[in-house]
């Protein structure tokens, strides 16, 4: 990604740690699916039955999905300025079209380690994909459309949980994978389905205000001013959360609850709708990521190093996490005393029920996870940074 000389290589630096930190903490999510006892018989969300440390090892992970949506759609701006109008639409029309494709083809195959693809499990690069389409058609337009049409996504698309789903079941199930899609499970034939597990035009509103963010780090665009719009949209977007959240009406299909108990009632509080993103919970994780952009802007230490060398190749670093947890999966399967005849499990194969451990162990495995991958990211950012192949612009 190259930027204009008006801005500095830290503030770029900032981005890439913004994202870096965002991939570090979304493996912590990865690896309590596929580690945890719990996992995959009760939900970390739930006040009645969590602890607050479970709870919080599932709720800091919010904050991966809309953060680095959000960042794509501001790389989409940066990169666009390198290119014209048509190039940069052509760019991201192809690279969302590959982006889906990877999403069913290797992306899934590492999450489910299924060779067979009888569960095709659709999450966030396929809405990531979809949403460069989108925008690779409007931004030919202009940016201000880009820009309104995020806006209303955002803000209008909890209008669909007020009113019950049409009758017609193709109708349905648009609406469904469109702006409504939890665990949406489509059939294929006997043997074959599909998991749409994110709905599209929520994302795509996500990624559009970022290519709308964008604009502040054009060529001119003073870094005081810049800041001070990060500053007062990330306040101006966590008193949205906190207003919407104590109204208690609109912006979550899931309204909080009253438990008579603080602790229960602080974690119904926070506990807002991932799928789909709904408004609440896009403002309770855009507005302390805007925030940071902001006062970061000049950070450059060890921990600004370590991170941003995760950011700078996320893809490479998604797939390759999945890959290596599944791996250290089968291993852990066998060590326990499963056998061969317990593989085939639905999601995940190798993931029966009633296997897994502490949170402690999910803690250290993720740790150990996230070092094994620093070298090898730290190696693909400087083959990118030293290499121009047409393929290294898609990955």
């Amino acid at each position: 990604m190259s930027v204009d000389s008006s801005l500095s290589s830290k503030r770029i630096l900032s981005i890439d740690i913004l994202r870096g930190i965002v991939m570090i903490i979304m493996a912590l999510d990865h690896t309590r699916d596929f580690f945890h006892i719990e996992a995959m018989t009760g939900n970390p969300l739930d006040p009645q039955t969590t602890t607050g440390v479970l709870f919080l090892t599932r709720w800091i992970t919010h904050f991966c999905a809309p953060i680095f949506v959000l960042l794509s759609g501001l790389s989409a701006f940066l990169s666009a300025k390198n290119k014209t109008p048509a190039q940069a639409s052509t760019f991201l029309f192809k690279r969302g079209l590959w982006l889906i494709l990877v999403e069913i083809l290797i992306i899934s195959l590492g999450l489910t380690f299924n060779p067979f693809y009888n569960f095709v499990i659709l999450q966030v690069i396929w809405v990531i994909g979809w949403s460069m389409i989108f925008l690779s058609l409007f931004s030919r337009i202009s940016f201000k459309t880009v820009l309104i049409i995020g806006l209303a996504l955002v803000f209008g698309h909890n209008i669909f949980n007020l009113f019950p789903p049409p009758s017609n079941e193709g109708m349905a199930l648009l609406l469904k994978v469109s702006f409504t899609a939890f665990g949406t499970v489509v059939p294929l034939d006997n043997n074959h389905l599909i998991g749409v597990f994110y709905a599209i035009l929520p994302w795509t509103g996500i990624m559009f205000i970022g290519y709308g963010i964008g604009a502040w780090y054009k060529k001119g665009f003073q870094e005081e001013k810049r800041k001070r719009n990060l500053i007062i949209a990330g306040s101006l977007t966590i008193f949205l959360f906190f207003l919407l959240r104590f109204i208690n009406l609109y912006g979550d299909p899931s309204p909080r609850k009253d438990y008579h108990d603080f602790l229960k009632n602080l974690l119904s509080f926070f506990n807002v709708s991932k799928y789909p993103p709904s408004l609440q919970y896009t403002a309770m994780t855009l507005g302390p990521a805007m925030l940071f952009l902001a006062f970061t802007e000049k950070m450059n230490n060890w921990f600004s190093r370590i991170t941003s060398v995760y950011g700078a190749v996320p893809f490479f670093y998604y797939i390759l996490h999945f890959y290596l947890l599944h791996s250290i999966l089968i291993l852990a399967f066998f060590a326990t005393g499963f056998t061969s005849t317990q593989i085939v499990q639905v999601p995940f194969w190798f993931r029966p029920n009633d296997f897994g451990f502490n949170l402690i162990v999910v803690y250290l495995i993720w740790i150990a996870v996230v070092a094994a991958l620093y070298k090898p990211c730290k190696w693909f950012k400087s083959y990118k940074q030293t290499h121009r192949q047409w393929w290294l612009r898609y990955v």
